[in-house]
């Protein structure tokens, strides 16, 4: 039976990139050696990151004057490393779930934090709104997509302030004005590669402002300087990395990767919508494109463990909600195939005829 990966994070990869992966493993570039032994130093392996750099700024149309970083931390690791290179006196943050009030927990470590709007009192079903930053802040911090909520961002906001954003579980799902933001990060195990690496796009000029000591691996000028190499990298989730943004170039890069975004998420979406048995928790214009999130209409909520049972049977893979919000999330990154969420629909419509 086919599976269909629904999973929120570790998530489905291109099969070509697990292909061209396990490859690797096996025997890394005609080496005789497995990627998984070979020194990151290895003249075959700064190749790997040279191109993996250069597609990132090609994909995204990063100006010059950017650094494209690859760490280790996760995007937890960042939620530190963001204030400690950033924060002098004060900073703002848009809360809109649990990874942004995560992030605003730790810059409160190092200076003022404004919490300039929250949704949390709506348990965050919607982006805030018509709300001020304020001008006297060293940045704006916004998470541009809610995994656990399904709610996003789908476009570049315009502050006077500079910009900061985790963009874990958007990256590379649409055109972004990279020029907006000092810095963007994030988890790269939902749009990109296997989980163990972090990206960082970082404006050069915006560093080098704040008057503490910042411990050297917390140092974002110590891995522009060394090229993601001033410790071991995470080598394999790289090496993914590369391939991903091959495949992702090949199919016609970003915007196409948004064109599907857009028709994948509109086809089930219609079919919430459309279908009795069921109910969307995320307010309709923020509704996320990557996390789908859904529930049981209150009528049927006593069949959600026969629901989940079912689907799973039919081999869809992860939908079960996260469980501050119950009920059901289909994680539709890059790549899912249009055929899967179709597979989904057909489950749905296939439960509902059944009651």
């Amino acid at each position: 039976m086919k599976k269909h990966n629904f999973n929120a994070g570790p998530s489905i990869l291109p099969r070509e990139v697990i292909e061209q992966t396990a490859q690797a493993v096996l025997d890394f570039n005609g080496s005789g050696l497995s990627i998984l032994e070979i020194s990151h130093r290895a003249k075959d392996f700064q190749p790997v990151v040279d191109e993996a750099v250069a597609l990132f700024k090609e994909l995204l149309n990063i100006p010059e004057g950017y650094s494209v970083l690859f760490l280790g931390g996760g995007a937890s690791m960042e939620f530190c490393m963001v204030p400690f290179n950033f924060l002098e006196k004060k900073a703002a943050y848009l809360n809109t779930g649990v990874w942004a009030k995560k992030a605003m927990k730790e810059a409160k470590g190092f200076g003022e934090v404004v919490e300039v709007a929250s949704s949390a009192e709506a348990t965050y079903t919607y982006i805030p709104k018509d709300y001020t930053v304020p001008a006297d802040v060293d940045y704006f911090h916004i998470t541009t997509n809610n995994t656990i909520y399904g709610t996003e961002l789908k476009e570049d906001l315009d502050v006077n302030v500079p910009m900061i954003a985790d963009m874990s579980s958007d990256i590379f799902s649409r055109p972004i004005d990279v020029s907006k933001y000092i810095c963007i990060y994030g988890g790269a195990q939902k749009n990109l590669a296997p989980a163990g690496v972090t990206f960082v796009i970082v404006k050069n000029e915006a560093l080098g402002k704040v008057s503490r000591y910042i411990p050297t691996m917390l140092n974002y000028q110590t891995h522009i300087d060394g090229g993601s190499m001033f410790n071991t990298p995470p080598v394999l989730p790289i090496y993914t990395a590369l391939q991903t943004l091959r495949w992702i170039k090949a199919q016609g890069g970003v915007k196409e990767m948004e064109r599907r975004a857009i028709e994948k998420a509109d086809m089930l979406y219609a079919e919430i919508d459309r279908n009795k048995m069921f109910v969307g928790t995320a307010a309709k214009e923020d509704r996320s494109r990557m996390n789908i999130c859904f529930v049981m209409a209150p009528e049927y909520k006593d069949l959600e463990a026969d629901f989940m049972k079912f689907a799973t049977e039919r081999g869809m893979v992860g939908i079960k909600g996260h469980r501050s919000v119950g009920g059901f999330r289909a994680s539709c990154y890059n790549a899912m195939p249009k055929e899967s969420v179709q597979a989904l629909i057909d489950c749905m419509k296939e439960f509902e005829a059944m009651h």
